[in-house]
C-alpha cells in the first residue's frame, strides 16, 4: 500500500466556527452605539443618562431612554428629551425601520445598567437576569453588596454570588413597597 498519497493515514477533523455575531451580540453592539450617540445629548440637556433599552421585536420595536435628575422627572422633561433625541436619531438614523421612542424616568424599580449604578445602590435589593446560566439559574434576586472588577456581588439568602457584568441581560431594583406605603401613612 502506497501511503505517500495526501492524507492517506492522517485523520481529518473539521470544525465549524460561527464568526457572525448572533442577535444578542448585535443587540449589545447596537445598545453601545446608541448609548454613545444619546448619552452626550441627554447630559447636555442637564439630565442624568441612566441607560437605554432597545427592543427589536418585529411587532413592536422600541427604544426606551431612561433619564433622571435630582428633583425628579416631570412630563415636560420627557418631552424635551424626546424632541431632541428624535431629531438626532432622524439625522443619524442608527436604527433601521420603524420603532417607538420612549423617554422615561427610572421609576421605583430602577433599571441598572452599569457597575457604577450597582455601587450607587449597594444595600438595595435587585432582580438580575443573565444570558448564560450560573449553577443552572438565570434569575437572581438579592441584596447588592457592590462590585468587584467586572462582576456584581449579590447576597442571596446566606450565600454570595458573583455575576459577570457582560453576562447581565437585565437588572432592576426591587422596591420595598410595604416600607414605602408605611412611611407614607406615617407622614399623613
Amino acid at each position: 500500500m502506497d501511503t505517500r498519497r495526501c492524507g492517506a493515514e492522517v485523520p481529518f477533523f473539521c470544525v465549524r466556527v460561527n464568526i457572525h455575531p448572533g442577535p444578542d451580540t448585535e443587540m449589545r453592539l447596537s445598545s453601545v452605539k446608541l448609548t454613545n450617540l444619546l448619552k452626550p445629548l441627554v447630559e447636555d440637556l442637564g439630565y442624568e443618562f441612566v441607560g437605554l433599552e432597545h427592543s427589536s421585536n418585529p411587532k413592536n420595536p422600541a427604544l426606551v431612554i431612561y433619564i433622571d435628575k435630582q428633583e425628579g422627572i416631570a412630563v415636560e422633561d420627557c418631552e424635551k428629551v424626546s424632541r431632541e433625541a428624535a431629531a438626532l436619531l432622524d439625522v443619524e438614523d442608527p436604527i433601521p425601520g420603524r420603532y417607538n421612542l420612549e423617554i422615561s424616568s427610572p421609576g421605583l424599580d430602577r433599571p441598572l445598567f452599569t457597575l457604577e449604578q450597582f455601587d450607587q445602590f449597594t444595600g438595595e435589593v435587585a432582580q438580575v437576569s443573565v444570558y448564560a446560566p450560573l449553577d443552572g439559574r438565570r434569575k437572581f434576586k438579592g441584596k447588592i453588596l457592590g462590585t468587584e472588577e467586572q462582576r456584581i456581588r449579590l447576597e442571596l439568602e446566606s450565600e454570595e454570588v458573583l455575576l459577570d457584568v457582560d453576562n447581565v441581560v437585565k437588572a432592576r431594583l426591587v422596591p420595598d413597597y410595604s416600607n414605602l406605603f408605611s412611611s407614607t401613612k406615617d407622614n399623613t
